[in-house]
């Protein structure tokens, strides 16, 4: 199996770079993430109907407890890690062709990374939407609500259910941003899994899509995941310790503009 030194030089000799990240590179952020021996849902199964669309939307009950879970979320206060800040040397470097993220906490944005180059396939939690006109609004103002008494706040413009804007089970993922993320996935020379499981469809399935196309895959997470197989490079490590190696430039390297010799 190759070495960190082997993807390193990929790195250094790819030209564009598609890199899937997960919970994982969140965690050293703060954020648990959800199915690990740590995980939200592992520790707590139930607190899995607060992401169930039909739980959400049928008791009020769920609604009231995941609101009262938001005002307690690490996700608005957490910081980025040396990990996201690593993908913003890889666009720096003019490298970074797209981010793909099964998270909804926004850190790549935060820490700087161009948000037209983010791809969020399960949405942000950083915006709310009302179910029935379809109304979207900074989550803050919902949240400021809830300190206020409000238990279950419905949309002030229409009286509708409020909810999260990120995809709950049950709902549908926005063709537009799957549709991007595949096109990304396969125009891609070189494929970085950071922090998935690669368990959770159809996220995971760019890596087979990158991989059948010819791009290098490597794989970055602290345990196996269901696509190693298919990897040219399979890293165990701290994610915010090794991608930072990884992605670090020569220091003879020119910088390139964002996006240069990105289609």
């Amino acid at each position: 199996m190759s070495s960190e030194t082997d993807v390193k030089s990929w790195i250094d000799q790819a030209r564009q770079v598609v890199v899937l990240t997960g919970a994982g590179i969140s965690t050293d952020s703060g954020i648990a993430d959800f199915r690990g021996p740590q995980g939200i849902w592992t520790k707590n199964p139930g607190a899995e109907k607060k992401a169930d669309i039909r739980y959400w939307m049928s008791d009020p009950e769920v609604r009231k407890a995941g609101w009262r879970t938001r005002l307690e979320s690490p996700v608005f206060a957490a910081e980025p890690n040396a990990g996201h800040r690593a993908l913003v040397e890889l666009e720096r470097r003019g490298k970074l062709l797209a981010i793909v993220t099964q998270n909804v906490d926004g850190l790549h944005q935060k820490a700087g990374s161009d948000p037209s180059l983010v791809l969020e396939v399960h949405g942000t939690a950083h915006r709310v939407r009302c179910m029935a006109c379809g109304e979207n609004a900074p989550i803050e103002r919902a949240l400021d609500r809830v300190r206020a008494g409000e238990e279950d706040p419905p949309c002030r413009s229409c009286g509708g259910i409020l909810k999260t804007a990120t995809i709950s089970f049950g709902q549908s993922l926005d063709p537009d941003v799957i549709d991007a993320a595949q096109r990304a996935a396969l125009a891609g020379d070189l494929m970085l899994a950071v922090g998935s499981t690669l368990g959770v469809y159809p996220a995971a399935g760019l890596v087979p899509l990158a991989a059948q196309a010819g791009a290098k895959v490597v794989i970055i997470n602290d345990a196996p995941t269901e696509l190693d197989r298919l990897a040219d490079a399979v890293i165990r490590a701290s994610i915010s310790e090794v991608l930072p190696r990884l992605v670090t430039s020569d220091p003879d390297e020119p910088p390139r503009p964002p996006g240069a010799d990105l289609v």
